[in-house]
């Protein structure tokens, strides 16, 4: 049972930027646009239990209410009352269907992130309607959100529920509860971001949408009065630099984890590569420049929250286009090929014949940082062997080799996803030539035998997606990967435990060798590099 509002001379702090941008003049004539999907028939007895998209953030975000609260922000701007009314008529209906603990509601009534983002809508409505079943609402919304039960504490949702109950506590003049929520804040964000900056949700997107809601949160704080926590300040900062670098040149994130491809991060730093303990590296050629080189390299602690299987993955572009990449998120829908993109078959890694064990955490064993080229070792025993990869990047000419290798009696096959734009233009033992109108990209691969092309299908977008190309080495102890842009099928030669590709833009040297590897037995099993 909860308690019942005894007063409503708090302050109303309404962010209402912060509710999404929804057709208000659609809503007024009982459609509704959510999720990115199609506008549906609501009518004005909204019935609360549907979902006609059958998708899980579509029925989250009905009950979140954050579009009521839009068409309050609507009044607001134009002082037309009807909004007003539509609004206040859509939370009388809410709250009268919805008891909490019916049996016959939506099981995202109450869920706790419906609550986090409805409650703040609630509350900017309150500042102009002020009836006794609003406050009622607001005072059992509040102690829903105080409940330490159903805090997701270092979670994006427990900050979501923090600014909840501050702005709640504020309008109800419960300062208990605007103090709660700061000190959780506070905890909270040094428990879900590292000193570096890198949130341990393990997807960029998240790492963006907490930085936006932290600047929520800081904005309310200091609306309510209260001082904004130098610790919380800080750990907001410092996710800039995770953010970044986590930028590609062409102004979007990188699809890592629960991250939609085509996503805009922000920012800047001085250095062009940057290793997160977290497990990311991230490197460039430079800042600025769309054309710049870019790949990041996952290792770290196991899968956990939106985080991937795709320890030792890579994603690479190269002159302008994206060349490497993975299959990226598609939604949290409980289908089977949501639940591939999350498997290392969707990422572009080594799969070991063996049984593959989830949240297995990688090691990056060094890492050689210069100007002009890079070089890292990283290992796992994500399938009951040392699987290791070596991972090789130069810059002017542009070039990634990548060396996988697992101890003799086991075998492995190395994955390699190709941006939907390219093609095959040609190939043959060992080579794969892909394009896109006069751009080629060459992937060599040694030993060549048995190596597979095949049709892949990648997550553009949310609930998109598109044929890509797909390479699959052959089965091996080792298997050595050459990515060559702007190269069309280029001359390769070896000397000793030296290899040397001819690219149009001059050759590169360079030494692929992982500790305790034979590289020159593999080269040797393609008829491409002579003896």
């Amino acid at each position: 049972m909860f308690w019942r509002a005894r007063t409503t001379s708090g302050k109303a702090i309404c962010l209402s930027d912060q509710f999404p941008a929804v057709d208000a003049d659609q809503v007024m004539r009982g459609r509704l646009k959510l999720a990115g999907l199609p506008s549906v028939e609501i009518g004005t007895d909204v019935d609360w239990t549907a979902n006609p998209h059958g998708n899980r953030t579509w029925a989250l975000n009905l009950h979140a209410l954050r579009w009521m609260g839009s068409l309050v922000a609507a009044y607001e701007r134009s002082g037309e009352s009807a909004y007003l009314h539509r609004a206040t008529d859509l939370a009388a209906r809410w709250i009268a269907g919805n008891p909490r603990g019916d049996a016959h509601v939506s099981e995202w009534a109450w869920a706790e992130h419906a609550i986090a983002l409805r409650a703040p809508a609630l509350v900017c409505l309150s500042e102009h309607v002020r009836t006794r079943w609003l406050w009622d609402s607001l005072a059992e919304h509040g102690e829903v959100l105080a409940d330490p039960a159903l805090y997701r504490q270092g979670h994006n949702h427990g900050l979501d529920q923090d600014i909840a109950l501050l702005v709640v506590g504020c309008r109800l003049g419960r300062a208990r509860w605007r103090d709660l929520a700061v000190r959780r804040m506070t905890t909270s964000a040094e428990l879900a971001i590292d000193a570096q900056g890198v949130l341990h949700e393990q997807a960029p997107r998240y790492g963006l949408y907490v930085h936006r809601r932290l600047g929520v949160a800081l904005r309310a704080i200091e609306q309510s009065g209260a001082e904004q926590p130098a610790r919380l300040v800080g750990r907001r900062a410092a996710l800039e630099a995770y953010i970044a670098h986590a930028t590609q040149p062409d102004g979007r994130l990188v699809p890592i984890g629960d991250s939609p491809a085509g996503t805009r991060g922000f920012g800047r730093e001085e250095a062009a590569v940057r290793v997160f303990d977290g497990g990311y590296v991230f490197g460039r050629t430079a800042w600025d420049d769309p054309r710049s080189a870019y790949y990041s390299i996952r290792f770290g602690p196991g899968r956990r929250l939106h985080g991937h299987e795709d320890h030792l993955g890579v994603t690479y572009s190269a002159q302008g286009r994206k060349i490497l990449v993975e299959a990226g998120f598609h939604s949290y829908e409980k289908s089977g090929y949501a639940q591939w993109t999350r498997s290392p078959g969707a990422h572009n890694v080594p799969v070991v014949d063996g049984v593959f064990r989830p949240g297995t955490a990688t090691r990056l064993v060094s890492a050689s940082i210069e100007s002009g080229r890079q070089t890292y070792e990283l290992a796992d025993d994500a399938y009951g062997v040392t699987r290791s990869r070596w991972v090789h990047v130069e810059h002017g000419p542009d070039l990634m080799a990548v060396h996988d290798t697992v101890p003799d009696g086991s075998t492995l096959r190395s994955l390699w996803h190709f941006d939907p734009a390219l093609t095959v233009v040609s190939r043959r033992e060992g080579v794969v030539v892909l394009g896109d109108g006069d751009f080629r990209v060459t992937l060599l691969q040694f030993p060549g035998a048995e190596q597979g092309v095949r049709p892949g299908l990648l997550s553009t977008g949310y609930l998109r997606t598109e044929e890509a190309v797909t390479v699959v080495s052959a089965a091996a102890p080792g298997v050595l990967t050459v990515i060559v842009p702007g190269a069309d099928d280029p001359e390769v030669s070896v000397s000793g435990s030296t290899m040397t590709v001819h690219t149009p833009a001059g050759p590169v040297v360079f030494h692929p060798r992982v500790p305790g590897s034979k590289p020159e037995s593999v080269w040797r099993r393609s008829r491409r590099v002579p003896p």
